[in-house]
């Protein structure tokens, strides 16, 4: 009997994330210097991850 698709391990599931945790948008945006060390972590600007 075969396995269902959606039952297949994470290691075959590799799409890519669109949205970002807080932090990776932080990282993201000092590599990109557009972070100020005495900005808020509030309010964040929409950010896309890197291609």
């Amino acid at each position: 009997m075969s396995q269902h698709p959606s039952l297949k391990g994470s290691s075959t599931i590799t799409a890519k994330r669109s949205v970002l945790k807080r932090f990776e948008r932080v990282e993201l945006l000092k590599k990109r210097g557009q972070w100020k060390e005495s900005q808020r972590v509030i309010g964040l600007p929409k950010t896309k991850p890197d291609a």
